[in-house]
């Protein structure tokens, strides 16, 4: 086709001249997620892991305005409990490195620099999207929330497989740019163009935060 040799800059031409990539816009009820950002994915000396000490500074305000304002917050990480991985299924076949998810280990422990509070979920899952065999999408209709700010890693893998499931089942996926992060760059600017183009609003963090101020009550009431 006479777009397939364009580079990314170029495309955003083009897709912008079809009509992709329209705003979708923040709704009224928010809830952050904070997407497997747990010791094997933020240590990079770990197989899974990457450098992501701008991604977790990034993630800190979002944090801090979502626990002040009373928000809803999710966790996730990626557990496996059996020695033969089999709750890894065909996935874990995958990747050599899903042996270092196990259940009980620091490893799949939230990162000690994201300080979860007993009002946050964990969400255990055992692949990409948060909401594959997990009970999120209840969890959020419960709260009768709209939208989903989502951050964490990797913005290819499970934050971009979130986004997805988010908007197929009804949420607004608001995708935190500085926030999220891959082991590729080039696997992470792709990724970020694709979900913007046609499922999510990538969003700056600063605009983010400046959102969740203006919602909920930090007051007690």
């Amino acid at each position: 086709g006479p777009v397939s040799n364009l580079k990314l800059d170029s495309y955003e031409e083009f897709f912008k001249e079809r009509g992709f990539g329209i705003r979708l816009g923040y709704g009224a009820r928010p809830a952050l997620i904070i997407i497997d950002m747990i010791n094997a994915f933020t240590d990079k000396d770990m197989p899974l892991g990457a450098p992501l000490e701008d991604q977790i500074e990034a993630i800190t305000p979002l944090l801090e305005t979502a626990h002040a304002r009373d928000l809803p917050v999710f966790f996730s990480t990626v557990a496996y409990e059996y020695d033969d991985l089999r709750d890894a299924g065909v996935w874990g076949m995958k990747m050599k490195g899903s042996a270092t998810l196990r259940a009980g280990t620091p490893s799949v422990e939230v990162d000690a620099r994201l300080p979860v509070l007993p009002a946050d979920t964990i969400l255990k899952k055992k692949y990409a999207s948060c909401f594959f065999g997990t009970d999120l999408v209840a969890q959020l209709n419960a709260r009768s929330i709209d939208t989903l700010i989502i951050t964490g890693c990797t913005t290819s893998g499970c934050v971009r497989a979130t986004a997805v499931d988010a908007v197929q089942s009804g949420f607004r996926p608001m995708v935190v740019r500085q926030a999220v992060g891959d082991r590729s760059l080039a696997a992470h600017d792709q990724s970020l163009f694709d979900l913007d183009a046609k499922y999510a609003d990538v969003v700056e963090v600063n605009d983010a935060v400046s959102y969740l101020q203006t919602i909920g009550d930090n007051t007690g009431n």
